[in-house]
């Protein structure tokens, strides 16, 4: 568990506020920084009034756990209000899900930090799970996306994806992949998919488990995002045979985009977003995702991922629900394409 702390944000002075009293300043002030509520022509309680969580459903390391904490550090620079970042791995993301739906109080100081898996692929895969990423949650604002990585161990005997495939259909069924989620999977089933051959999927708890596993050969290959996986490759730990963008990584100039590796139509992405239990009250909402998306401004966010192979993509809440939904229309196609039934 990681806390974020910065000093209370400053505001003018009002004599006249003080005057009336602690609660007119803390409106005062809360309508100076754009912090305030207001429903039924009366304004609400302060936001956020004590320390915020950041619920995570991955293990840290992962590309979605060093999101949620660049974005927990402008979050609290922003607010002056702490903010605890929560691990909490496993059971496919249910265990996140439910301390966020559950668990904590519906009054938007528990923000859940997912990703492809528990904000959409869980509803294409699974036939049935305990929660619906569209109805049960309040979509806030997208974080982050990135293209991915097919990585190998540095003295795998496969230097490129052709070396893969080969191996493959020589062998079918023999190989076997890292998988760090079930979006990891769909995406290295689609891969398989395109190079025409048969792997065995081995689940671990996040990409950045994947990861290790294929670096010390524990599998043949894995599909991980940018974030976790460049700097790996750049520290020469891990083999990367491709990148799964439209366009070389700035930061990997030398790995080649799928296409130039010979496979076309390859762009798997990871994208990460923060949403809130749907029983969160509307105007809170609307709050916390004007928040969001003043942090696009923060100048070590900025830097951060100026260094990174993701990039920054706050969007409206809008925007990320159509988005939600024409990825679980796309991921049960793609399981009907490759032939996956719904576990």
């Amino acid at each position: 568990m990681t806390q974020y702390k910065t000093r209370p944000a400053q505001v003018p002075a009002r004599r006249t506020a003080l005057k009336q009293g602690a609660a007119v300043l803390g409106m005062a002030a809360l309508a100076t920084n754009g912090l305030f509520l207001s429903g039924n022509a009366r304004a609400q309680a302060a936001y956020p009034s004590r320390a915020v969580r950041f619920v995570i459903p991955f293990p840290p390391g992962t590309g979605t756990d060093a999101t949620a904490r660049i974005f927990a550090k402008a979050f609290s620079e922003y607010t002056g209000q702490s903010v605890v970042v929560e691990n909490k791995p496993g059971g496919n993301g249910f265990i996140a899900v439910n301390e966020v739906l559950n668990s904590a109080a519906a009054d938007g100081h528990t923000i859940f930090i997912g990703s492809n898996s528990t904000l959409a692929t869980n509803a294409a895969v699974f036939k049935s799970i305990p929660y619906d990423p569209l109805r049960d949650f309040t979509p806030i604002s997208f974080l982050i996306q990135g293209p991915c990585l097919v990585v190998v161990a540095k003295n795998s005997p496969f230097k490129t994806l052709q070396d893969l495939a080969e191996a493959a259909k020589k062998r079918p069924g023999e190989l076997n992949y890292g998988s760090g989620s079930i979006s990891y999977t769909l995406n290295t089933e689609w891969l398989n998919q395109l190079l025409g051959i048969k792997a065995t999927a081995i689940p671990y708890k996040g990409a950045n488990e994947a990861l290790m596993a294929a670096i010390s050969g524990e599998v043949d290959y894995a599909v991980v995002d940018g974030t976790s996986g460049t700097p790996q490759v750049v520290n020469d730990q891990v083999r990367a045979l491709a990148y799964s963008g439209a366009q070389r990584s700035r930061l990997l100039p030398d790995i080649p985009t799928s296409a130039e590796a010979g496979i076309e139509g390859y762009l798997a992405y990871n994208w990460v977003a923060a949403a809130v239990s749907a029983r969160t009250p509307p105007e809170l909402s609307t709050t916390i995702q004007q928040i969001f998306q003043k942090l696009g401004s923060n100048q070590g966010l900025q830097q951060y991922y100026a260094t990174q192979a993701s990039s920054v993509a706050l969007s409206g809440p809008d925007e990320m629900r159509k988005f939600q939904e024409e990825e679980i229309v796309r991921w049960k196609a793609l399981m009907q394409k490759v032939g996956l039934e719904p576990q």
